[in-house]
C-alpha cells in the first residue's frame, strides 16, 4: 500500500486511493497505521464480525462505493471476497508466487516461500491478477520473476520477491486502467 502511495506521490502512478480496508486490527493491521501516518482514509470491517462472506463482502463493497472507487486493490487482504456484478473485473490483487503455482487457501506470505523453496523451484516471483470468487485464480494481469538462490530462507526469498512486487502492482494498475480505456 504505502508502495502505491509512494508511485501517486512520485506521479509515476495515476491514480488516487480513496479508501484503505482493513479485515483484522490489532498488530496484523500494520498497514492501517502507515495509513493514518500518510493522512489516507481508514475503515476496519472485521471479518469475525459477520457472519459469512457474502454478508461481509455486501459491507466491503458498500464501503467501497460509498467513496467512488473505480478500481480495488488487495494487498495482504487474507478474507475472501465474493465479488459483486458491478465489480466484476475491477478487483486486483497480489498474489506473492508465480500463479497458478503455490496459490489458493492458506497459501499467503511465509507459507508461499516455504513452499517455494521445499518444492526445489530455482525461480520466483509475484502475479498480479483479476480477482474473482475463489483464491488466487483470476486472469494474470502481469507477472514479474526473480530467482531462487541456493541457501534462501523463506525471509530472504520473501524479500527478493517484495522487490518484483512493488514494481508490478503500480504497472499492472496502469495497464489495467489503460485496457479498461477501451471496454
Amino acid at each position: 500500500m504505502l508502495n502505491l502511495v509512494d508511485r501517486i506521490d512520485d506521479r509515476t502512478l495515476d491514480a488516487r486511493i480513496g479508501l484503505v480496508l482493513a479485515s483484522n486490527t490489532g498488530p496484523a493491521a500494520v498497514g492501517l497505521g502507515r495509513a493514518d501516518a500518510r493522512g489516507l482514509p481508514t475503515i476496519t470491517l472485521e471479518r469475525r464480525l459477520y457472519e459469512d462472506a457474502a454478508s461481509y463482502s455486501a459491507a466491503v463493497f458498500g464501503a467501497v462505493r460509498a467513496v467512488g472507487a473505480d478500481l480495488v486493490c488487495l494487498a495482504g487482504f487474507l478474507s475472501l471476497l465474493v465479488i459483486p456484478d458491478d465489480f466484476a473485473g475491477r478487483v486486483l490483487n497480489i498474489h506473492p508466487s508465480l500463479l497458478p503455482k503455490f496459490g489458493g487457501k492458506g497459501m499467503h506470505g511465509r507459507h508461499v516461500h516455504a513452499a517455494v523453496i521445499a518444492a526445489g523451484e530455482r525461480e520466483s516471483g509475484c502475479t498480479v491478477h483479476v480477482a474473482d470468487n475463489t483464491y488466487d485464480t483470476g486472469p494474470v494481469v502481469l507477472q514479474r520473476r526473480c530467482p531462487v538462490v541456493p541457501g534462501d530462507t523463506p525471509e530472504t526469498l520473501a524479500a527478493r520477491v517484495f522487490e518484483q512486487e512493488c514494481l508490478t502492482y503500480p504497472e499492472a494498475i496502469a495497464l489495467w486502467r489503460e485496457k479498461s480505456k477501451y471496454e
